[in-house]
């Protein structure tokens, strides 16, 4: 390669780079343009024992390491408030929910007119969809360890929920218009708990033929939140692709979520670690700076 050709593609590959420092800090300060982020949800948001829990009030299990926690730190609003709380389901939008040692209010309260950034990832405690999947699965594998009684035992019913709950996220999303019609609002869905293959029944105690059917749950749950998204036009931020290769069942530090057993230190049984929490926040920050650059 002769000098002159070597020195014009130096040249282009340094306006190449500067460029893109440029588009991306131009996203960056798009970003942090937000004069007011409120974060709404159950508790894959609230981050149930991932160190250090916020106080008000302590029963909400509320992390300062959670996803919202994390997005504040790096998109740098005027104002954050992060109301989310463990066991919330889209009732608790617009109704108190009595925890241990308190009470949180209804989260639309944190909603103002100046709100122009909302997360919202809510639904999988209505109609007990997640809560029940997890006792079920697990009470039954005794019975037929290398079958799918779960999936014998709900059938279809499930799915019906799950339908019935997207109505009700809907009826949410729409809500959050009403309080804070400025908003740019992430529905921000549930990361995968259970592997694409294989099983791990000490950390996950289903049966071999239930993992799928418990992956398929959470998918459709998924499904749910980004149709309800699609109809108001608000974004749906996907953390289940994102999250393969992060489930239940691999180890410590690289799983996104906990397994059956709760660690004080670390996290609720089935919840996210803050390994997850940063995945999650990487999610909602590309979906953001998406919007930017466009």
């Amino acid at each position: 390669m002769s000098v002159g050709i070597a020195g014009r593609l130096t040249t282009i590959g340094a306006v190449a780079v500067a460029a893109a420092a440029l588009f991306a800090s131009g996203a960056e300060a798009a970003v942090r343009q937000v004069r007011h982020y409120v974060a709404l949800g159950d508790s894959f948001t609230s981050g149930p024992l991932i160190p250090l829990p916020r106080l008000n009030p302590l029963g909400c299990a509320r992390s300062t390491e959670n996803y919202p926690s994390l997005l504040n730190r790096r998109i740098r609003p005027a104002r954050f408030t992060d109301i989310s709380c463990g066991a919330a389901d889209t009732t608790n939008m617009t109704q108190p929910q009595s925890v241990p040692l308190g009470r949180n209010p209804a989260q639309f309260s944190a909603l103002t007119k100046d709100t122009d950034l909302v997360s919202v990832s809510i639904g999988g405690n209505d109609f007990s969809v997640f809560g029940d999947t997890i006792a079920t699965c697990a009470s039954l594998r005794p019975s037929d360890p290398g079958g799918a009684p779960c999936a014998k035992k709900f059938g279809d019913e499930l799915s019906k929920r799950i339908g019935q709950t997207e109505g009700r996220v809907l009826a949410v999303l729409r809500g959050i218009r009403e309080r804070a019609p400025k908003a740019r609002v992430l529905v921000v869905g549930y990361p995968r708990i259970a592997p694409p293959s294989g099983t791990c029944p000490s950390t996950l105690p289903f049966a071999t033929g239930d993992y799928p059917f418990l992956d398929g749950v959470e998918q459709q749950l998924n499904a749910a939140l980004r149709r309800a998204a699609g109809v108001t036009g608000d974004t749906y931020v996907d953390t289940y692709g994102p999250s393969l290769g992060h489930d239940a069942c691999q180890r410590r530090g690289v799983a996104w979520v906990n397994g059956q057993h709760t660690d004080l230190l670390a996290a609720a049984s089935y919840h996210p670690f803050r390994t997850g929490m940063v995945g999650m926040a990487d999610a909602v920050q590309r979906a953001l700076t998406t919007r930017a650059r466009t």
